[in-house]
């Protein structure tokens, strides 16, 4: 089955301690994460039931905690660990992340990396 319904959450702002220089170890910096889910929204819709729907707010939380854990030096690797604990702990089928550093580049909005992962 194709599944093409989603579950979204833009912009989630994170404050990581990210970067590979010095000076970054020593501060936390702003990330921003957007996030596309596959769920199949049906049984949450017909049942009218919460118990079936993906929660945004735990999603959300999950995500935070993992960035804000623990230091990490690449935006690529934050974007894979949460690919991982999306497929894992949730269950979906299939996630895009994409990981937003702004002004990692003074005269870019924002930089970063956007993956697709699906579920093995």
């Amino acid at each position: 089955m194709h599944m093409t319904d989603q579950v979204f959450i833009e912009g989630l702002e994170c404050q990581a301690v990210i970067g590979v220089f010095e000076w970054e170890k020593q501060i936390r910096q702003r990330l921003l994460i957007d996030l596309v889910i596959q769920w199949d929204n049906r049984p949450a819709a017909a049942a009218d039931d919460y118990a079936h729907a993906l929660c945004y707010d735990t999603v959300s939380k999950a995500v935070t905690a993992l960035v804000e854990q623990q230091p990490h030096e690449l935006v690529e690797t934050v974007a894979e660990k949460i690919a991982a604990l999306i497929l894992e702990r949730f269950g979906a089928p299939g996630v895009q992340v994409r990981v937003a550093k702004p002004g990692a580049v003074a005269n870019a909005s924002t930089v970063g990396v956007r993956i697709e992962r699906r579920a093995s």
